[in-house]
């Protein structure tokens, strides 16, 4: 008699794991508002947020205690310097020194863990539209750059999310503490 095989159930641990920065609660909100009436409804299922790496191993410690030690630090802020349309939507660039040095600190730490994707400099920024067609990008584009003024955005600590095929399930805040 063969053996029947059982598939074990999926746990959390074994969805790819996704590190942002997270924002003070002034700016989620603001960028949250953007999201909220600009996304496709049936699309906007994640708050608005500044992804730094898209694909880790979630059960790996070792990302866990990176993150601890490099959140002893005071929070920074990053520069919103434009909003540009990339065809189907529509995302503020986030300018930062602080950041990209920080997040090649990370890069090294984490090394042998990175998909392509991640070892890539990084271009920080926030997605407030996508899966628009480029006409609508372009109108809601050029309806923001028309009283933009570059402002900063300040940042709290780090936020690691299980990612399970479309919305994501928090895992643990990493908040600055200097």
């Amino acid at each position: 008699m063969r053996k029947k095989s059982v598939q074990q159930p999926t746990t959390i641990k074994s969805f790819p794991l996704i590190v942002t920065l997270q924002m003070e609660p002034s700016a989620q909100a603001y960028f949250d508002d953007l999201r909220t009436t600009h996304f496709p409804k049936h699309a906007n299922y994640l708050k608005a947020h500044i992804t730094l790496f898209h694909k880790l191993p979630s059960n790996n410690p070792r990302i866990d205690n990176t993150l601890q030690q490099l959140a002893q630090r005071p929070p920074f802020e990053l520069l919103a310097d434009k909003v540009y349309s990339f065809g189907q939507g529509v995302a503020f660039h986030l300018q930062s020194l602080e950041l990209q040095q920080l997040h090649v600190a990370m890069q090294a730490s984490w090394s042998d863990l990175l998909i392509r994707q991640d070892q890539q400099t990084i271009i920080p920024h926030i997605t407030i539209q996508n899966k628009v067609t480029n006409f609508k990008a372009t109108q809601l584009k050029d309806a923001l750059l028309a009283d933009f003024t570059p402002f900063n955005v300040k940042v709290i600590g780090f936020q690691t999310w299980y990612y399970k095929g479309g919305p994501w399930k928090q895992k643990a805040d990493f908040n600055f503490s200097l």
